[in-house]
């Protein structure tokens, strides 16, 4: 298995031996999702964590009339998995789904036990993650009281550049927390001649 992208990720935050990356990534199973596949359902518990070496999952929740509410794209190089539910084993909060075939790796809650014990190292790289999911969470609660729609879209593209050629619609408008059809006209407010294709018709 090809572990190697996983390995440069964690290599940002700490750094690692030969036997320590052997131990780690033998931890590791790699997994195959086709698009529109669960990762998690809402209720189950989250038993692995996923980090995305290609394609892209979505994390939501549905309401009690079944909207969804979009709360993070996890592209290649990002890890998507319900912390509480992880850490906890209570029931997960948030669906995870693929919206387009993606391949990852997973480590189940027994092997990152064991990768702390092991290699405590591995405990700033996970706090490091924390620390950042924690920011990207504060600045999306920033965003959604503070900013219009417009703003918001726009610093969407910024820092998901490509993805509106990937993913459906609706799912960019659950993001912003708007209708696909205001997001349609902002859509030719701002680039009058781009076409985008429907991903949720396929």
């Amino acid at each position: 298995m090809n572990t190697s992208y996983l390995i440069a990720h964690v290599q940002k935050v700490i750094d690692l031996n030969s036997e320590e990356k052997h131990y780690f990534t033998s931890l590791l199973k790699p997994q195959q999702f086709k698009k529109k596949t669960f990762v998690l359902r809402s209720g189950d518990i989250c038993k692995s964590q996923t980090f995305v070496l290609g394609g892209c999952l979505k994390v939501f929740y549905a309401d009690k009339d079944g909207l969804e509410h979009l709360v993070k794209f996890a592209l290649e190089g990002w890890w998507a998995f319900d912390i509480e539910s992880f850490l906890l084993g209570k029931p997960a909060f948030y669906d995870i789904q693929a919206v387009e075939d993606t391949m990852t790796m997973q480590l189940n809650k027994e092997n990152y036990d064991k990768l702390l014990v092991r290699v405590p190292k591995f405990e700033k790289y996970y706090r490091t993650m924390l620390q950042d999911s924690y920011i990207m969470l504060q600045h999306r609660l920033t965003q959604n009281l503070y900013l219009d729609a417009e703003e918001k879209y726009r610093r969407f593209t910024e820092k998901y550049p490509g993805l509106e050629t990937r993913v459906a619609q609706k799912d960019i408008a659950s993001y912003l927390g708007i209708t696909p059809e205001f997001l349609s006209m902002l859509r030719r407010k701002r680039i009058p001649t781009q076409v985008y294709p429907d991903h949720s018709k396929k």
